[in-house]
């Protein structure tokens, strides 16, 4: 009798095609990047669920979702299945280790492109959330803010995007 394979409907690169979630999770886990994503979600930003695809896309060690459990998933793109994610609801829960940088547009960010991260030691990325920025906790927390360069009217990128740029820019200068 034959049986044909039906193709693997999920959002995973070819290489993770008819794997367990428990199996994408664990090599995820022996492969990813010496960072991590802070995240605020105080207010259920919807640009939540693209922070955590983001930090997948990017083989981030774990995102830390600060606040409210609950978020919009549909960002995510089955991304959060795959991904380390813990809840904290209090900053003394945070046990951050390493480097811990803040992206956001404020008076003391040093420019992202002349920003060097540090090889030798973990980095966790803190971000906040639409309209209010870093919440006044987490720039309690960082030792370091960088800002990413904007060559147009608006203000700032929205958090999704400038996490992704984040990430980006983290994994060109180290990984690569």
């Amino acid at each position: 009798m034959h049986h044909e394979v039906r193709p693997d409907p999920r959002n995973v690169d070819d290489k993770y095609k008819y794997w367990s979630e428990d199996a994408i999770k664990a090599d995820m886990r022996e492969k990813c990047h010496n960072f991590s994503v802070l995240i605020s979600n105080k207010t259920k930003d919807f640009n939540m669920g693209t922070v955590i695809r983001n930090a997948n896309a990017f083989l981030a060690k774990e995102v830390i979702i600060y606040g409210s459990k609950q978020y919009d998933r549909r960002g995510t793109v089955g991304a959060h299945l795959y991904t380390n994610l813990r809840h904290v609801k209090y900053t003394d829960e945070l046990n951050l280790e390493g480097l811990v940088v803040g992206i956001d547009n404020i008076k003391r960010a040093e420019p992202m492109e002349s920003f060097q991260w540090p090889k030798d030691q973990h980095v966790t990325m803190v971000f906040g959330e639409e309209q209010g920025g870093l919440l006044a906790e987490f720039l309690e927390i960082c030792e370091k803010v960088v800002y990413i360069n904007q060559y147009g009217s608006v203000r700032s990128l929205n958090v999704g995007v400038a996490s992704g740029v984040a990430m980006y820019d983290y994994c060109r200068k180290i990984v690569d």
